[in-house]
């Protein structure tokens, strides 16, 4: 695996590839000291770890040659500059046709491009040769394949997410004696220890056997160590169906305007600060009404209207009339004069706050256990439509009104606030004392750390998931934070270090959906056309199930999925691909036609891809 960049991002990268998939890598920097280059030269200084260094300014083709682009299976281009990518990406393939390329975009569009005109040439290749060969260009973006975490990290909590077809997946650690969930899918693994917090952890037996770590144990291993050891499940974060919008049924415009009548905030107008002066008003007209009635005799009627005439300059000058109503007049004009200003004051803000109200979509007062969400830009509008594919309800808050998630807020009908997040009393009234999570994905790292910390004050129990750019930055705020708030779940992670495990899946193969580090082991999740695998083919799910090294998950069609051109996508997902069956039987027979998802370890995979039985190796590898 050859990579070429020297920021978190690939940084990252050579981790995940070296120490979760055993990948031999070699990382092309364009400076030894600037962006994270320091980082990556102590990893190859380290002697256990076979990455590989090669300093040069550009990857220009004698670059690429000295890093042994000819024969690397894959390639990560993870420059800033568009144009940089492209032109390597351009250059690798006519040096290497078969190489799988990663590439890193800013531009979609040009990415789009850039992966079909690449794509076109690798099967004009795979026409003249005959040969089906594991070559792709994956084009992918920072933001885009953060979603999925985020989702899970604010929706469930810490662990290792998959995503696939739309839906959210992750591995959790279920301790010693838990029972089984409604949303566990499957045993990834036993654990070495009775309770692992971080199945990623390296504190494990090295020896196997009955206390070592088993990943893709039997359902006989996996029911009798349950009572002993934790367990790493697949548990479904997202479900099947897609975000719904409201019903949009035909309606009369009378029944229409009903609704609209009934959904405005109308008790902005019932504020304290209204009542208050109202009443001061209300209260001085009485006592001057009480008055003209004693001086003039007048009928009550008339004793209230004509205070109210001299208090807004309304009457005419009682110059005829008796003394003490040309006093009490007086007197009212005075009052008028104290008191209008502070009428039409309040009347503006509660008018001003009706409006915003209205624009907006405030929660119900009695809302609780929810996710808040602050940032609707190009990733908080992904997450927030595949939050809704939850059972979690959700408040939005976005000071632009014009950003690009707010139309999908108001069209699924999310409770949207559109203030500043880092206004006083703003994360009050989208009611953060009684939310659950507080999921934090502005552009700006500051404003992001300054909304966590008077959400904490707030609620110091919340769930505080923040989106931050700088990877150095996010680990120190999560270190601090966790210090800080022990109690409380705290994660602040870097677009890199969300990135990193789909840019590495993309590098593995296209078949491959992601990769989860088990203590010392790994798994992989791939994608598996049934047609043509023995092990698959003709037989039942349970008969299709080799102990320690593949297990079927899921059943879909194998037909290849609609062109990118049609269909519906709601906030940059697709909603009409042909989905997956995650709870198959297990007398389901398996047949050519259909495709499956496989937990497997490499070792395993390497056998269901190739049919080459490889040497006996260590079981949790």
């Amino acid at each position: 695996m050859v990579i070429c960049g020297n920021d978190g991002l690939a940084h990252r990268l050579a981790v995940t590839l070296d120490a979760v998939c055993g990948e031999a890598v070699t990382v092309v920097l364009p400076s030894g000291r600037d962006g994270h280059a320091p980082e990556i030269a102590a990893l190859h200084r380290d002697p256990q770890s076979p990455v590989e260094l090669l300093v040069a300014t550009h990857p220009d083709e004698q670059t690429l040659r000295a890093a042994g682009v000819e024969w690397a299976a894959a390639l990560a281009l993870t420059y800033r500059d568009d144009q940089v990518n492209v032109t390597a990406a351009l250059l690798a393939r006519t040096l290497n046709p078969t190489i799988r390329l990663v590439i890193r975009m800013y531009n979609r569009e040009r990415g789009s491009h850039l992966e079909r005109l690449l794509d076109r040439a690798v099967l004009a290749l795979g026409r003249t040769d005959g040969t089906s060969l594991d070559m792709s260009t994956t084009v992918l973006s920072d933001t885009d394949t953060a979603v999925p975490e985020l989702v899970s990290a604010a929706a469930v909590g810490q662990g290792h997410t998959l995503q696939v077809e739309g839906q959210v997946f992750r591995g959790v650690v279920r301790p010693a004696r838990t029972p089984l969930r409604s949303a566990d899918l499957a045993t990834l693994a036993v654990l070495s220890g009775a309770h692992q917090d971080d199945p990623a952890s390296e504190d494990s037996p090295e020896t196997p056997g009955e206390e070592g770590t088993q990943l893709l144990p039997d359902t006989f291993t996996a029911y009798h160590r349950q009572f002993t050891h934790g367990r790493l499940m697949l548990e479904e974060v997202t479900h099947h169906h897609p975000p719904e919008a409201p019903p949009r049924g035909r309606r009369s415009y009378g029944a229409w305007l009903r609704d609209r009548l009934a959904h405005l905030p109308w008790k902005v107008f019932l504020s304290r600060e209204l009542i208050a002066v109202f009443g001061v008003l209300a209260a001085i007209v009485l006592v001057l009404a009480g008055a003209t009635a004693l001086a003039e005799s007048e009928p009550l009627w008339k004793s209230l209207y004509l205070p109210l005439l001299d208090i807004f300059t309304m009457g005419d000058p009682a110059t005829d009339e008796s003394p003490a109503r040309r006093v009490l007049q007086l007197i009212a004009g005075f009052v008028g004069l104290a008191v209008l200003p502070l009428v039409v004051a309040a009347t503006m803000n509660a008018t001003d706050a009706f409006r915003k109200a209205s624009v907006g979509h405030p929660p119900a007062e009695d809302l609780a256990d929810h996710i808040v969400l602050v940032g609707l830009g190009k990733i908080g509008t992904r997450v927030l439509a595949q939050l809704r594919t939850t059972d979690h309800q959700v408040v939005v808050v976005e000071r632009d009104p014009h950003a690009r998630g707010v139309p999908l807020a108001r069209e699924l009908g999310v409770p949207l606030l559109l203030e500043d997040a880092s206004a006083p009393g703003v994360l009050d009234r989208a009611r953060i004392r009684q939310s659950k999570s507080l999921l934090v994905l502005t552009r700006d790292d500051g404003e992001n750390l300054d909304i966590a910390m008077a959400a904490r004050e707030s609620n110091s129990q919340v769930r505080v998931v923040m989106r931050l750019y700088d990877d150095d930055f996010a680990a120190t705020v999560s270190r601090t934070m966790r210090a800080s708030y022990p109690d409380a779940t705290t994660r602040s992670r870097s677009v890199s270090a969300l990135a990193a495990p789909s840019f590495a899946a993309a590098m593995m193969g296209r078949h491959v959906l992601g990769v989860m580090p088990v203590e010392r082991g790994s798994l992989l999740f791939t994608t598996v056309d049934v047609a043509g695998h023995p092990e698959l083919e003709g037989r039942s799910l349970h008969q299709a199930f080799r102990e320690n090294e593949w297990r079927v998950l899921a059943i879909g069609s194998a037909a290849a999925p609609p062109s990118p051109a049609s269909g519906d996508t709601l906030g940059g997902l697709r909603l009409d691909r042909p989905g997956f069956d995650w709870r198959p039987s297990h007398g389901r027979v398996l047949r050519a036609g259909d495709r499956v998802v496989v937990a497997s370890t490499r070792r395993g995979l390497d056998f269901l891809m190739t049919g080459v039985q490889p040497h006996r190796a260590d079981p949790r590898t």
